[in-house]
């Protein structure tokens, strides 16, 4: 039927049969939009859905836009393949993380050689010797592993090299040796071509002097059998030279005899010629002379000391003269390796007498007196040139919580007016003046006040540092004679400058 059938235009009238035309002519174009709203929509509702997710893949980070629900899909948009070796959290069933990361730890491919064939593998193994025992690969004693041509250990971290696509490790079976070495049995497992190389690496030094059979160079077989037969090591000193050698004799002349070192006349060898070796013996040889000569020896000359009432104490005159004496004598003496041993006395006589020095000195005491700068006069009896130190209780030696912390050694409080002596030298309980300081009472010892030393007490307020020589004044009256220290040591010694 047409638009121009009569029925056609019986039953649309002209207006409606414009728009069912308009119409038929639009349809294509009507269809075309309709599809296109349903993409644009569809692709809002994707675009709406997508979310940020990250993947760290062997600790690099990887962010991907996904709107799939689980951690397999996710991986599925980006296109990671695993293998079954490789490791994902949380696992591919789980719904997809908010607030975390996906961790993927992808296992690493090596290659590993051993027993004559060759195997590839993917491992998440840490170690060197995990990777090889997840291939029933096991490590024999003696066995040397590889990795990338490098020595490693079984236990080392299984670390491949950033630009190795497949590290390859390589296990070398060591072979059986037997070893005799000096009839201690053992068995050797080796991967050296050579005896000698299978020796080295199993750390046994062979030395030239050791006899070794078969040849060091002799090619390494299974159940092979090696006998050495141990040199001993010797050091020899003769001559003036030291000679490290190793032997295969038994005594001490065939060690000598090895070196051409002949024993002649009086030479003799430490330990004895005919002693049997030991490994690491030290012999020395000594060559030996005998030279006879005389010789001259000084006698010193004694002092002896005596009183004198006539001098003032502290004061002291010879009253002899020393002479030193001469002892001659004629002597043999002995030589081993141009170093005198021994002396042997031949003849031997006093050529000079050596005379006694005699010294007197004063016995004689007489009070004295000494006028202060205040005006005060004060007697004494002896007047001692004498190096002052200070100190105070805390200053002793001994702690604040010691029960004898500040008593001193005749057990009075340490503190300024106590001074501490040589017991020696000046009394204790003695009195003494010392311009500077004052009055002291010698009621205290030092273990470094010796000799003509004095140690000042004070108050640790009122501290003074001392440290130089003056005139000490023992006040009157002096001790009993017998407790008198007459003869004074000269230690210290006051240094003077000349001009």
């Amino acid at each position: 039927m047409t638009t121009n059938d009569p029925l056609f235009s019986n039953l649309f009238p002209p207006p409606l049969r414009s728009w069912r035309a308009r119409v038929r002519r639009n349809l294509p174009i009507f269809g075309l939009g309709a599809t296109l709203l349903a993409l644009v929509t569809m692709g809002w509702s994707y675009t709406a859905t997508l979310r940020s997710v990250t993947l760290q893949i062997n600790h690099q980070a990887r962010t991907i836009r996904s709107n799939q629900t689980t951690v397999a899909g996710v991986l599925h948009d980006a296109a990671l393949v695993l293998a079954p070796e490789d490791l994902v959290f949380p696992a591919l069933d789980a719904p997809v993380p908010t607030n975390q990361s996906i961790t993927i730890q992808l296992a690493q491919p090596v290659a590993i050689q051993a027993d004559g064939g060759t195997v590839t593998r993917r491992t998440q193994s840490k170690t060197v010797g995990d990777v090889l025992r997840e291939s029933s690969v096991f490590i024999k004693p003696g066995d040397r592993v590889f990795m990338d041509g490098t020595q490693v250990e079984a236990v080392a971290p299984f670390v491949p090299l950033a630009d190795t696509a497949m590290p390859q490790i390589v296990v070398q079976r060591a072979i059986p040796i037997q070893l005799n070495d000096n009839g201690a049995l053992t068995t050797l497992y080796t991967t050296a071509p050579t005896l000698g190389e299978a020796l080295r690496q199993a750390g046994l030094v062979v030395y030239l002097g050791d006899a070794v059979a078969p040849d060091l160079g002799t090619p390494v077989t299974p159940g092979y059998q090696v006998f050495i037969r141990r040199s001993r090591a010797a050091t020899i000193n003769v001559d003036g030279r030291t000679i490290r050698t190793r032997t295969l004799g038994a005594t001490v002349t065939d060690a000598l005899a090895g070196e051409g070192i002949r024993l002649e006349n009086k030479d003799y060898a430490t330990p004895a010629a005919t002693e049997s070796l030991r490994d690491g013996m030290q012999i020395t040889v000594m060559r030996v002379r005998e030279d006879l000569i005389t010789e001259s020896e000084y006698i010193p000359f004694e002092t002896s000391y005596q009183p004198d009432s006539a001098l003032d104490i502290d004061l002291r005159a010879n009253a002899q003269v020393g002479v030193v004496g001469v002892k001659k004598r004629t002597i043999r003496v002995l030589y081993e390796n141009g170093r005198e041993v021994k002396r042997s006395v031949d003849k031997e006589w006093i050529d000079a007498t050596p005379v006694t020095q005699i010294i007197n000195y004063g016995t004689r005491i007489t009070k004295q007196s000494l006028t202060l700068p205040n005006g005060q006069a004060l007697d004494y009896w002896r007047k001692i040139r004498i190096l002052a130190t200070s100190y105070t209780a805390a200053s002793s030696g001994k702690a604040r919580t010691h029960p004898e912390f500040g008593i001193t050694y005749l057990g009075l409080q340490a503190g300024t007016g106590i001074v501490a002596v040589d017991p020696k030298v000046i009394n204790l309980r003695s009195v003494l003046y010392i311009p500077g300081y004052g009055l002291g009472l010698a009621g205290d010892t030092g273990g470094r006040i010796k000799g003509r030393r004095v140690d000042l007490g004070y108050n640790e307020a009122d501290l003074v540092l001392w440290y130089k020589w003056v005139d000490t004044y023992q006040l009157w009256p002096p001790p009993p004679a017998d407790q008198i220290h007459w003869l004074l040591p000269d230690t210290p010694k006051e240094l003077t400058t000349k001009r």
